[in-house]
Order: C-alpha cells, then sequence, then structure tokens
C-alpha cells in the first residue's frame, strides 16, 4: 500500500530519453499523489505504464504554456482543499525552461509546500559531456529567432566568465552557430548536443566555426543542447589581471588564487600561476617582470 503523500505540489523530474533513467522516489510519488498534472498527459501515461505505475480513479490534468493561465486556478483549488499534486514536465527537470514555473511560483505565492524530486536534467547532461569547464555556467534558454536579435544578445554574453549553455531548434541550430562564431570567435570550442541519452545520442566537439559548418547544409535531427566555452580575455590589461590576482591571494593560497583568477579570466593557468608567485613575493601590482 502507498503511502500518502502530504498536501502540496511536488516536482518530478522525468527522463529525457531512456525511460530507466527515472527515479524511484519520482515513481513513488506518482504513485501516491491525489492529482496529476502533466505538460502532455499522453507521455506521462506511457511512462506510468511503462513502469508499472497505476492510475486508478486519480485525476490526470494538462498543464502547459497554452492553457496555464486557466488551469492554474483549479490546481491551487486542489491544493488547498489539502490534496497532493504532483506535476511532471514533458522531458527533465521542471522550472528549467518549463511552463512549470508559474505553476510552482503560483504555489509559493499562496503559500503552499512546494517539493522537488530532482533527476533527468539536459542541461547538467550535456555539461558532463561536452568536455568543457563545469566550475562555472550560464543556461541562457532559447535565443531569439532572428539574426539580429540572436546576434545582441550573444555580444550580452560574450565577456561572461562561464560555460554557455543553450538549447536550441535542429532548424535553427546552423544559423546559431554561425552567429555565434562570428560574435563570440569562431575559434571558441564549443560542443552541440544530441538526442541526449536516446538510441541515436550524439556528440560533436569542435571550435564554433567547424561546428557551424557541418550542418550548414543539412540541419540534425532531434533535440539539442548547445555549450560553448568562456571566452578568454586575451586582452585584459595587466595591471588588471594583477589586482584580480592580489585579491585572490588576500584569501586563498597562491594556487587556489591561481585557480580562481584563471577561470574568472580563461586565462592559460600557468601564467596566472607564475604571476601569482610573483605577486605573492613582494611584486608590484602592473609592474613588469624580472
Amino acid at each position: 500500500m502507498q503511502q500518502k503523500l502530504a498536501g502540496g505540489l511536488y516536482l518530478i523530474a522525468t527522463p529525457i530519453g531512456t525511460a530507466r533513467d527515472i527515479t524511484l522516489r519520482a515513481l513513488d510519488i506518482l504513485a501516491s499523489a491525489d492529482v496529476l498534472v502533466a505538460e502532455d498527459t499522453r507521455s506521462l501515461r506511457r511512462l506510468m505504464e511503462i513502469h508499472g505505475v497505476p492510475l486508478r480513479d486519480r485525476p490526470m490534468w494538462p498543464y502547459h504554456d497554452h492553457n496555464g493561465a486557466r488551469m492554474r486556478p483549479k490546481i491551487m483549488a486542489a491544493l488547498k482543499d489539502g490534496q497532493s499534486v504532483v506535476y511532471a514536465s514533458e522531458a527533465g527537470t521542471p522550472m528549467v525552461a518549463d511552463p512549470g514555473f508559474d505553476l510552482g511560483r503560483a504555489a509559493v505565492a499562496e503559500g503552499f509546500d512546494l517539493v522537488s524530486a530532482p533527476g533527468p536534467s539536459a542541461v547538467i547532461t550535456a555539461l558532463t559531456l561536452a568536455g568543457l569547464p563545469t566550475d562555472r555556467f550560464l543556461f541562457a534558454g532559447f535565443l531569439p529567432n532572428t539574426a539580429s536579435k540572436r546576434k545582441t544578445v550573444l555580444k550580452e554574453l560574450a565577456a561572461v566568465p562561464a560555460t554557455l549553455v543553450f538549447y536550441e531548434s535542429p532548424k535553427r541550430v546552423a544559423a546559431m552557430l554561425r552567429d555565434a562564431a562570428e560574435v563570440l570567435g569562431g575559434s571558441r570550442a564549443a560542443a552541440v548536443c544530441r538526442e541526449l541519452t536516446k538510441k541515436f545520442e550524439e556528440i560533436r566537439r569542435g571550435t564554433l566555426e567547424d561546428l557551424a559548418q557541418i550542418w550548414a547544409d543539412s540541419p540534425p535531427k532531434g533535440e539539442i543542447v548547445v555549450i560553448i566555452d568562456r571566452g578568454g580575455l586575451e586582452n585584459i590589461k595587466k595591471v588588471d589581471l594583477d589586482l584580480m590576482v592580489v585579491a585572490a591571494l588576500k584569501e586563498h593560497s597562491v594556487r587556489d588564487a591561481a585557480d580562481l583568477v584563471a577561470a574568472d579570466t580563461g586565462l592559460p593557468r600557468r601564467q596566472v600561476y607564475q604571476r601569482a608567485l610573483q605577486l605573492a613575493d613582494g611584486g608590484s601590482p602592473g609592474a613588469e617582470e624580472d
């Protein structure tokens, strides 16, 4: 017999490909919740059938971008009655580029418990496979459809000292990569992760220029995550670099300070480490090395 859930809104992550990637906790919540809500009810029904979770006489309601305003009051009413409501996004973790964001925010605003059962995420999966730095990353969702607006956003992100993560449609990925190469630099390292955890999973790694050429004439199929390495600040002024190193040395060892500054600037760690040694030994910021 399933243990009854306390009232509240439960967010469960669903597989982005392989059905067996669902967690045991998510299955327990699906089996126990009073009301089931899904971005795509057909997908959730199929997932429950695969794992032998019976629907019984429980309601299953759709909740997506097109009906959210109409469905939220109904869901809030169920929560007000003390029922447990589970929300499942179409694939991956709710609230991440997902209509569940508005639902979760509404639940919090009205004082209901919000519980997350973590699991699959296309963003995290792609980061683990790209072979690019993961110590700091920025998820930027989908870029705009038009080239001019897309380039504007890319320019705003060019100096961000973090690995950049985007979702992209297969029809636009070649144009997106071409614009990224133009704005961020064709030699900037990147990876295109396609159909993650599915049968035809594919990871292409290379420069933005090389990746843009691969699909220039024939777009790929499937769901895509694009990972772009942080940019190196080759033109950073020497005095600015030294000030960053000095600030880091106040709280960290030479080794750790070099690691932090190298990560923030994209400069080679060896270069930063050598300068940190000099500054730690009494060197003056901005002065030329001997």
